[in-house]
């Protein structure tokens, strides 16, 4: 057994698309009619052929309550590896991207958070060895 696709929830799937892919550097790999909605995923030009990020829509009605209280509370909804937090950082304020957390470092994790623009806040990550 093997992780295929993981979601995050997004109240636009086009909006969400577009930060995901012309912000965030993600590769659109699949787009499919599915009622109202679409299959959408994106996926990471460092790995193409690994998870995909699923652009769900946030039509169900626990989602809205969800996403509210973790915004609210600071808390991200997901979390992606980069290899030096700092200078994504730099490279998405440059952006226009706001950010909830800058950048800490606690022992060798350094992570920052940013608003997706979608309904949710995003941690981006990077662990340096030891």
């Amino acid at each position: 057994m093997r992780i295929t696709t993981a979601s995050v929830f997004v109240d636009d799937q086009e909006k969400a698309l577009t930060f995901y892919t012309s912000v965030l550097g993600f590769l659109p790999r699949t787009d499919i009619p599915s009622g109202e909605y679409r299959w959408l995923t994106v996926v990471s030009p460092e790995a193409p052929d690994a998870v995909e990020l699923l652009l769900e829509p946030a039509s169900h009605p626990a989602v809205k309550p969800f996403t509210s209280a973790l915004v609210a509370d600071g808390i991200p909804f997901t979390s992606f590896g980069v290899a030096d937090v700092r200078a994504e950082y730099e490279r998405l304020l440059g952006l226009g991207v706001r950010f909830t957390q800058e950048p800490q470092t606690n022992g060798p994790l350094t992570t920052a958070i940013l608003d997706d623009t979608c309904g949710n806040l995003i941690q981006i990550a990077s662990l340096q060895p030891a």
